[in-house]
């Protein structure tokens, strides 16, 4: 939206800048009456809630708050919505538009307004923060700010309530912290406001302030670019983004569609995927290259939902690789036939590329290799050879699945095979569905249930537990209704024969019980490879020999990274063991260093984590987040770091067991290995 200069009575003024200082509430009642806005250039809230607590907590503390940025024009500017969980009032002044601050401002907007995600609460006795859990739920220590803070606030009858707790604390200190918490409402911000700069100066601020907080990734600047030329375009975006969303395809968000638009672009000379090549891209080349991306994902989405199977990207392990294909389609004139030969190649090469996570570390170089090779007379088969798969084709042997789990890029090839199978789920019947509706959280449920397994006399680990082997694609209501903490002797009678082979989940009784379950790992790994094989022959080209097919791993050298969580109480240790060629390396991640890491990443921000008593650099940049460990430069998304750890914690062994010897540093070349990868030892 665009407010009207003329309805303020504003004028034009010199370029100046006003310094002042303004406390939080009255900030807050700026936003929520819409006199504070966010410019379109701005970037969506990304905060996890812990920063959010630790924000909390500096303000109690009494530490610097930073300043703010404000841009006060006459001319008006496009606006995108604050992530506060409402609706902005209409302003009965020139609004002000926040360059600098939006994380910390909102942050605070949420926990004065009882946000859902903002649900931080206070220890009376530590003066500890965090957010609500179900821990702090149950113990009269734990306060929650909004009760102090908000509107609606009763001080005397929570110190009162309080007194009576049996704290270790007095009524006086009490009263005296929660004075000090109900105070941060008067915290001041010191804010500079920017009057008389045009929009093209203000995008150039708003870029340089920016690369000081949390470092601008190049599509952030592309977008702030777009939007001081083409007020509007980044809502072009979203309003295209939402609507992909709604059909399953959550992650074709604005930063995919800028990657997309680049590629697309009209480019004298080789391509290239870099993204800063749309800020200096012509507006006409950048309005056909947004045209040729709207045109492919029309042709694509169908394309993948209705012919593989796959109804959302929570399956896809690198959306990256839709990229080839939007532009193939979209560089076709609209109801172009493809030959139904290249149709099934491209998707045996989009298997072929998810599959062997050919998108799954850095991926520009990939990238710019796989559109130059759309170019060619033969754009499948050229595809394939950049995966040397152009003679033998790609195929999957029950060894390549040993020691996967559901991060590996094989989740969506057993979910497929299923699917193509005509799988159906056991308690509601149909065919399966890989999320539970409206959300990206993949739905699946284990064969040998965990309780049977864990502290079973045959010492399961929790790699061997959580292998995707050990998975089944089914709804909720089947994985709490029929398989519970039952063994599959028990479940799988009702359970159709011709079904139990369709989701290819092995009948021998020697293997349905806790005893058998390595057996049955074996056992069900064969019949996997077999249903993928046969979902890969499905699209098979005609110029790859039938018989020659053979995947790449067996020429890779013995590597594999195993992650182990050890506890004793709420004191974790996290073992990092790797295997590269004939060298072993063991050592220890501080995943309290860790844990604050990878939160800082959630913001494009580096850190330093100990490894194996040494620091190694965390490094965040546009294909994830990285950490050498080791002989490897450990790389993954932020999201498969928190499940990696959340996988190396869920049945965390003693604390008194955890090695102590650790490996000394490691001094030759680390070479890369994805968090997708963990636990696997390729031969």
């Amino acid at each position: 939206m665009r407010p009207d200069p003329e309805q303020y009575g504003w004028g034009h003024q010199h370029m100046a800048v006003e310094r002042t200082n303004r406390d939080i509430r009255t900030l807050i009642g700026q936003i929520a009456d819409g006199e504070i806005m966010l410019p379109e250039i701005q970037r969506g809230y990304v905060w996890r809630a812990s920063q959010v607590a630790k924000l909390v907590e500096s303000m109690y503390l009494g530490y610097p708050a930073g300043t703010l940025l404000l841009w006060k024009t006459d001319e008006g500017a496009e606006t995108r919505a604050a992530a506060i969980g409402a609706g902005q009032g209409l302003p009965s002044v020139m609004p002000l538009y926040l360059l600098d601050g939006q994380q910390r401002l909102t942050s605070l907007y949420r926990v004065f307004n009882d946000h859902p995600t903002a649900q931080i609460v206070f220890n009376i006795e530590t003066e500890a923060f965090q957010n609500q859990s179900n821990a702090t739920l149950r113990s009269p220590k734990w306060v929650k700010v909004y009760d102090v803070v908000g509107p609606d606030a009763d001080s005397f009858a929570l110190q009162m309530q309080l007194r009576s707790a049996g704290l270790s604390i007095d009524g006086a200190e009490i009263g005296r912290r929660l004075k000090a918490l109900e105070s941060i409402s008067q915290r001041d911000f010191h804010m500079e406001v920017l009057h008389g700069f045009s929009y093209e100066e203000v995008t150039q601020i708003f870029v340089r302030v920016n690369s000081g907080g949390r470092p601008l990734k190049t599509t952030d600047l592309a977008m702030a670019t777009l939007s001081a030329r083409s007020p509007g375009f980044l809502g072009e975006l979203e309003k295209e983004s939402a609507r992909w969303a709604e059909r399953g395809y959550r992650a074709v968000d604005a930063n995919f569609l800028i990657k997309a638009i680049t590629l697309s672009l009209s480019i004298s000379g080789k391509r290239t995927s870099s993204v800063s090549r749309l800020t200096t891209a012509s507006p006409e080349s950048v309005t056909e290259g947004w045209e040729r991306v709207r045109r492919g994902l029309e042709r694509v989405v169908p394309l993948l939902c209705e012919q593989l199977l796959v109804p959302t990207t929570a399956l896809i392990s690198s959306v990256t690789a839709l990229h080839p294909l939007i532009v193939f389609y979209g560089r076709l004139p609209a109801g172009a036939r493809v030959d139904p030969e290249v149709e099934k190649g491209l998707i045996y090469w989009f298997l072929a590329a998810s599959g062997s996570n050919r998108y799954g570390g850095a991926t520009d170089s990939a990238l710019t290799q796989d559109v130059n090779a759309l170019d060619s007379d033969e754009p499948v088969r050229a595809l394939l050879a950049n995966l040397r798969l152009d003679e033998k084709g790609f195929s999957v042997t029950a060894r390549d699945l040993s020691g996967r789990n559901i991060q590996s890029p094989y989740i969506m090839l057993s979910y497929l095979a299923a699917a193509h199978s005509g799988a159906e789920d056991w308690w509601a019947g149909g065919p399966i569905s890989i999320t539970a509706e409206g959300t990206d959280k993949l739905q699946y449920s284990m064969l040998h249930p965990a309780a049977q397994l864990r502290n079973h006399r045959n010492k399961y680990s929790s790699a061997e537990i959580n292998e995707l082997a050990n998975i089944v694609f089914v709804s909720q209501q089947t994985a709490k209704n029929m398989i519970g903490n039952h063994s599959p002797a028990e479940y799988i009678k009702e359970v159709q024969t011709g079904d139990l082979a369709a989701h290819a989940v092995p009948t021998d009784p020697r293997v349905l019980e806790a005893d058998g379950f390595r057996d049955f790992l074996v056992a069900r790994r064969t019949l996997l490879a077999e249903r993928i094989s046969a979902l890969l022959e499905r699209f098979r080209p005609a110029f790859i020999d039938a018989g020659g097919a053979s995947g790449l791993r067996s020429e890779a050298p013995c590597k594999s990274l195993v992650l182990t969580g050890y506890a004793a109480g709420s004191r974790t240790l996290l073992l990092a063991e790797a295997q590269a060629g004939a060298q072993h390396w063991v050592g220890r991640i501080d995943t309290a260093e860790l844990d604050a890491a990878l939160d800082a990443a959630a913001s494009g921000l580096d850190s330093d984590v100990t490894v194996a008593g040494e620091t190694a650099p965390l490094k965040v940049d546009e294909d994830g987040v990285t950490l050498p460990v080791g002989p490897f430069k450990l790389r993954g998304t932020a999201e498969q770091w928190r499940v990696a750890l959340k996988d190396a914690f869920s049945d965390a062994l003693p604390a008194a067991d955890c090695p102590e010897a650790e490996s000394p540093a490691w001094t030759g070349e680390a070479e890369e290995f994805l968090l997708a990868d963990i636990g696997v030892q390729r031969a």
